[in-house]
């Protein structure tokens, strides 16, 4: 069976704030390395309402310290964002603390709007556009001592210097940051020591609940949550009582609709369904569900039920 990993935006609700929200996944991460899940990854937003997720680094040390054997990781850092050599410090503490348990994913996208993003970047040149690929390059020169001769970083070392980097894996939601298009990767795929083969992880949403009818009430927060997203609104998670009872516009129902192409919703057997059909259809090695859950006893109850019917090894 097909692994299965979580990736946690540490949702905010009406009802949950972002401080309970982040010791919310601590509790979810214990649940998913007892259930048998892979990986357990956070992500990286800023001065977003609905969303607690701000320094996966300081949430992947507070996970992997609470749980005992699944990797943790970041879905990911947003690289433009921060100095190379900053990050690779960083997941090299969390690799000699945690070892061979780190996963370090990295994005390109800022993961907020453009005036946070010129905050989180104030000492930056606001003409250098796109770096992600100069300090993607950075980032692995840093790790293997690559800078010419007469480069101010030559002598630069990422410290602790005797451990290594985690593994390094690109997140891509366009064709840009790991020329993402599954199907793409794989074909254009080259084999090298440290990667033989191709693999590669699917991350899509998925609500799981006793019944496909409870699973559909649930939903509707999140479904809530994207229209008001399409709009421009980054809310707290509504109810789903308070979300079914929203004044949706014609409009609204038509993102909707094509929304529920993106997003599994009702029982284990109907998700399970959906999720092997994707992936197949990805040729995924792996899938990476999150979860966007206004009850977080819901929410464990939905990745409980996944478990249990892809017979999650624990």
């Amino acid at each position: 069976m097909i692994p299965l990993s979580v990736l946690d935006l540490s949702p905010v609700t009406t009802a949950t704030p972002g401080s309970a929200a982040l010791r919310n996944s601590l509790d979810l991460a214990r649940l998913a390395d007892q259930l048998g899940y892979t990986r357990y990854w956070l992500a990286e937003h800023h001065n977003l309402a609905n969303i607690a997720s701000s320094s996966p680094d300081i949430m992947i040390g507070q996970v992997a310290s609470v749980t005992l054997r699944i990797r943790v990781g970041s879905g990911g850092v947003m690289l433009p964002n921060h100095a190379p050599l900053v990050v690779a410090e960083r997941f090299k503490v969390l690799e000699a603390l945690f070892p061979g348990r780190i996963d370090l994913g990295l994005g390109r996208a800022p993961g907020t709007d453009p005036v946070t993003s010129y905050a989180l970047r104030a000492r930056q040149d606001p003409r250098a556009g796109d770096e992600f690929l100069e300090r993607f390059q950075e980032l692995l020169l840093l790790e293997h001592g690559g800078f010419p001769e007469g480069h101010p970083f030559r002598n630069v070392r990422a410290v602790p210097s005797d451990v290594a980097l985690p593994p390094i894996w690109l997140l891509g939601s366009s064709g840009y940051s790991a020329t993402s298009a599954m199907l793409s990767y794989r074909e254009r795929f080259k084999p090298t020591p440290m990667l033989p083969r191709p693999y590669a992880i699917l991350t899509t949403a998925a609500i799981a609940a006793d019944s496909d009818a409870e699973a559909e009430r649930i939903a509707a927060s999140a479904q809530l949550h994207y229209v008001r997203r399409a709009n421009g609104e980054y809310l707290p998670l509504e109810s789903p009582e308070a979300a079914a009872a929203y004044p949706y516009t014609p409009i609204d129902r038509e993102r909707l609709a094509r929304h529920r192409v993106r997003l599994a919703v009702g029982s284990a057997a109907t998700v399970k369904d959906r999720l092997l059909s994707l992936a197949q259809a990805a040729r995924a090695d792996e899938l990476m569900i999150t979860t966007m859950v206004y009850d977080h006893a819901a929410r464990r109850r939905s990745y409980q039920l996944l478990a249990e019917v892809f017979e999650l090894p624990r």
